[in-house]
């Protein structure tokens, strides 16, 4: 056993200290980015912002939708190949959205007859599995960096900065990091296994960009100022789920209730998700999701509105005229546990 001293932070524990601008209106801020990756070599431009993998968030209905402000989507897994070739063969050039896949055989053999029937349409690829610290997870990397070598790879999650860097070596050009801080999981709970999120994003930043990689800061925002400070902390792309659900793009049931229209949100590791895709939870394992409803809330052009104009906004604050400049410009003041209690409720 051993413990660990140094303070970690999530994303409710720090604000962003204002600095002298020059900026008179959000409207100077350019939240876009520019990347050449790694290990494919490909190029990106976009709002590094992309919809999780979530079969409520990651739709083709999302992809579009997000893709019209130059934000990303990565697909849900479970989409059926015939649907997955139809989709990408009509893939606008330049659009961010990501291939979805696990690490078993199935997986891996799938992607592969998809790819070889639509070719460069698909050139992102997320491999997601809840836990990155596994050889055979590895093992997969190796094998698809191998197999395609001009493919971008991002993939996760962890939160150390070792491991981050094992996968950068590996192949991996972009390292999703997050374990336990989605509004729908529930592994801190189950396992005890987890890092403050803003801590994971700065430690593994740090340690991705000392080798040419990035980094894909996935779950525990909430708010656009989250945003704002994962971008603060060193996140190169932001993952979101919760913040993106219950829009007419998502794929989630709406019922109604008391007058007021819901929708289903819940974690692909819940056992709604589990009962869905594998026919229940298995004996051997727990559920470590859950299912909220959600206010539905049309479609999702007006949320995005407000998610881009709070990150443009943080820019002004400091004085960062654009987007890779934010990180350069971050002071993050720890607030007490008063003052967290009052934004809680706020």
């Amino acid at each position: 056993m051993h413990i660990e001293q140094d303070l970690k932070l999530d994303f409710k524990d720090v604000l962003i200290r204002p600095k002298r601008s020059t900026l008179t209106s959000r409207s100077e801020v350019d939240i876009s980015r520019d990347y050449t990756f790694h290990h494919s070599k490909r190029s990106y431009h976009g709002i590094p912002i992309i919809a999780a993998n979530m079969d409520v968030t990651g739709t083709f209905a999302m992809a579009d939708a997000l893709a019209r402000q130059q934000l990303g989507v990565a697909l849900h897994k479970h989409y059926s190949e015939e649907e997955l070739v139809s989709y990408f063969k009509a893939l606008p050039a330049g659009q961010t959205t990501f291939y979805s896949m696990g690490i078993t055989h199935r997986d891996y053999d799938k992607f592969r007859r998809v790819k070889e029937r639509v070719g460069e349409a698909i050139s992102l690829v997320c491999v997601d599995v809840a836990n990155g610290y596994t050889k055979v997870f590895v093992d997969f990397l190796h094998k698809l960096r191998e197999a395609f070598p001009d493919v971008t790879i991002m993939a996760g999650n962890v939160v150390t900065g070792e491991m981050t860097e094992e996968l950068i070596i590996g192949g991996v050009d972009i390292v999703k990091v997050g374990i336990g801080p989605g509004s729908v999981c529930t592994t801190r709970k189950m396992t005890g296994v987890g890092y403050p999120q803003l801590s994971a994003v700065i430690e593994c930043a740090d340690a991705a960009h000392g080798l040419g990689g990035l980094i894909c800061a996935d779950g525990g925002c909430t708010t656009p100022g989250d945003i704002a400070k994962a971008f603060g902390g060193g996140a190169d792309f932001i993952m979101l789920g919760g913040m993106l659900a219950g829009h007419d793009e998502c794929n989630g049931e709406v019922v109604e209730i008391d007058g007021a229209k819901k929708m289903r949100f819940y974690g692909m590791s819940s056992r709604t998700a589990m009962e869905k895709y594998a026919g229940g939870v298995a004996e051997y394992r727990a559920s470590e999701g859950k299912e909220v409803l959600l206010d539905y809330r049309g479609p999702v052009e007006a949320t995005l509105q407000d998610l881009l104009g709070g990150v443009r906004s943080a820019c002004t604050y400091v004085g960062a005229r654009k987007l890779k400049e934010l990180s350069k410009r971050t002071t993050f003041i720890r607030v007490s546990q008063q003052l967290n209690e009052i934004f809680g409720k706020s």
